[in-house]
């Protein structure tokens, strides 16, 4: 894995000033890659490319980027990993192209060479960001995988086109404006990310999934952007191609493309091995992964004292079934201090998963054995793994819904008022009458009596984080309620549960889940593969019937037939936790005087991106120990603001 920036300058055509700049904009990204680094220029054409190194396929330096083809016509800085370079080298060999070392990105840049690039960014299996340089055509693609695993923003101003793996890149930029994108900070406060194509500044954008961006050096404003591959169009290839075999050989094939996608992923140059956190995902992946090893996996899980977070004995007891190579930690107070504060701080933009805190403490703790470690993320989202996904049927298809005027009125005025017993009893009442329906909890009761004159409600109100509404309207932030708004569009032909999957896939997947993956283990110059995320299995997930991956026997009913293949149920059949903290414990412990102090600083509340009655109030309740889960949003917004503004 790596770290790429760049830049193409309309008014600098001096090396020494270009190769300065470009020095300047991969030194925040030597995280990303801490083996090597170099820069490669243009300086008739102001072009300067950079790359940092994390060595994982061919160590030696004929891997080593930014890195020019065979012709000398295109240059590449590529941050991923392709997964079918074998298949894609013999194509090529077969076509006389001969090859001067064993990596990938060589592969891939005679790939781009011979193919073209949208046609080679269609052959890919991987995880890849690459910006590659035509010198003959004088311009520049900038290229992300299907499903957004590898980060990657670019900058177009009159001046220049810059591009790089992390804000921290671009903002490295002398000509950078550091202006804040007020929409992306109101999109943030709703979802506790920053949706693409947004950044945090005005001056920035994400290139999102599966997207092509085109531009000329003569015309750097004048981008160009076109999807390969989307999620839209597969949904739309899905439905015309549903699965019509048994559960049984849906499970036999999900197995095959599975075992396949973590083969190849456990291709590696240096030592590799996976977190396990004892749920469905990471059992799978690591009882695929031990399956096809001659020798025990290595396998790493944290854990929390205290008990209602803490997992790691179920992925302790999964281990030793399995008999990977396990390493377990528990998390103290004393690390959480040490660490926690610049943990927080880390991300180059707000971002209030707290997910986060665990996910960097096992990437530290694997990073000590290992340079690569496989991942179980992306099955909730592909197979029905959240109860929002059952609780979006269970409500659009409450019985109230088809009653006539009378019925829903009582139903919308009275529900709400009632006591939690009280709701739970007229649900059972409408479940006796119905005969058929499932029983609701007091919180999808109350969701059915407010939603009952729109149901295009639900969806949004279902969705991850905030989404508001008042007489009837959203009156969230613009950017989250855009969002849905396409997202639903674009899922029109799926049922009711796997929209509901669908907004997780096309945004809280891609914007959430692998910026927190890539942030945290690329912090540690650890590479993290995510196999679920194959974009063969993602296409074949959504083939399948609805019943098969959430249904009325629960969430992810195929990836827990598969798993219970490899170890016994009584081992992970169990409530889904996540892969969570105790972080309001942490606020109220450790990081009580630290949160405290975020929220006094000048440097914090100058800006008014935090208004500073919520700043106080948060401290009240912060010495009354009574934080809501929300205050989390605004912590990791002070966290952010502190060491970035």
């Amino acid at each position: 894995m790596c770290g790429i920036a760049g830049s193409i300058e309309r008014n600098l055509r001096a090396a020494p000033a270009l190769e300065d700049m470009a020095w300047k904009m991969i030194v925040p990204l030597v995280h990303r890659g801490p083996d090597a680094g170099g820069v490669w220029l243009d300086a008739e054409a102001g072009v300067a490319i950079g790359h940092r190194r994390l060595s994982i396929i061919d160590l030696s330096p004929a891997g080593a980027q930014p890195m020019v083809s065979a012709s000398r016509r295109y240059v590449l800085s590529y941050n991923g990993e392709i997964y079918n370079t074998a298949e894609l080298r013999a194509e090529l060999e077969a076509r006389g192209v001969v090859f001067r070392g064993h990596s990938d990105t060589e592969v891939l840049l005679e790939g781009c060479a011979t193919w073209g690039v949208e046609q080679t960014a269609k052959r890919l299996i991987g995880m890849f960001a690459f910006a590659l340089w035509d010198r003959m055509e004088r311009c520049i693609y900038l290229v992300r995988d299907r499903m957004g695993i590898k980060p990657l923003y670019y900058s177009a101003t009159p001046e220049r086109f810059s591009f790089a793996s992390e804000l921290t890149g671009l903002r490295a930029h002398p000509g950078f404006d550091r202006a804040i994108d007020q929409d992306a900070v109101e999109a943030f406060r709703a979802l506790d990310y920053i949706p693409a194509p947004h950044s945090i500044f005005r001056d920035a954008r994400k290139l999102e999934q599966g997207s092509i961006l085109r531009v000329a050096a003569a015309a750097p404003t004048e981008v160009e952007i076109t999807p390969y591959w989307t999620l839209a169009d597969t949904v739309q290839r899905a439905c015309a191609d549903r699965f019509c075999g048994s559960f049984e050989e849906a499970t036999d094939e999900l197995e095959h493309l599975l075992s396949d996608a973590v083969k190849r992923r456990m291709v590696s140059d240096v030592p590799l091995g996976a977190f396990l956190s004892g749920g469905i995902d990471s059992s799978t992946v690591v009882a695929l992964m031990q399956k096809q090893s001659a020798k025990p996996v290595q396998t790493f899980t944290i854990g929390f004292p205290g008990g209602a977070f803490n997992e790691a004995p179920w992925a302790k007891a999964i281990a030793e079934h399995l008999g990977t190579d396990h390493t377990e930690h528990y998390v103290t107070p004393e690390e959480v201090l040490e660490h926690g504060p610049s943990i927080m701080a880390h991300h180059d933009e707000p971002f209030a998963d707290n997910s986060l805190l665990p996910t960097r403490f096992v990437s530290r703790l694997a990073r000590r054995d290992v340079t690569v470690a496989l991942t179980g993320d992306g099955g909730d989202e592909l197979f029905g793994g959240y109860d929002r996904h059952l609780a979006a049927r269970r409500i659009a298809n409450h019985p109230v819904l088809d009653y006539g005027p009378v019925g829903k009125a009582l139903y919308r005025g009275l529900i709400p008022l009632l006591p939690r017993r009280l709701r739970l009893a007229t649900n059972k009442f409408y479940n006796a009458i119905s005969g058929s329906f499932e029983h609701l909890s007091s919180t999808e009761l109350r969701m059915v009596a407010i939603s009952i004159g729109n149901p295009e409600q639900i969806p949004y109100r279902l969705a991850h984080g905030r989404i508001r509404f008042s007489g009837g309207k959203a009156v969230a932030p613009r950017a989250a309620v855009a969002a849905i708004d396409a997202w639903l569009e674009q899922s029109k032909a799926l049922s009711v549960s796997e929209r509901q999957q669908y907004i997780d896939a096309a945004g809280y997947l891609p914007d959430d889940i692998l910026a927190k993956v890539d942030r945290a283990s690329m912090a540690v110059s650890l590479e993290a593969r995510v196999p679920v995320l194959d974009h063969r299995i993602v296409e074949f997930a959504y083939r399948l019937p609805p019943a098969m991956k959430a249904g009325g026997s629960g969430t992810k009913r195929i990836l827990r037939a598969i798993l219970a293949r490899h170890i016994p149920e009584a081992l992970f059949e169990r409530r889904k936790r996540g892969f969570v903290a105790p972080v309001m414990l942490w606020l109220h412990g450790p990081l009580r005087d630290w949160a405290d102090s975020l929220m006094q600083k000048e440097a914090v509340l100058r800006h008014g991106i935090i208004d500073p009655a919520a700043a106080k109030a948060i401290q009240r309740r912060l010495h009354g120990g009574r934080l809501r889960r929300s205050d989390f949003r605004w912590v990791a917004l002070a966290a952010w603001c502190d060491v970035n503004l």
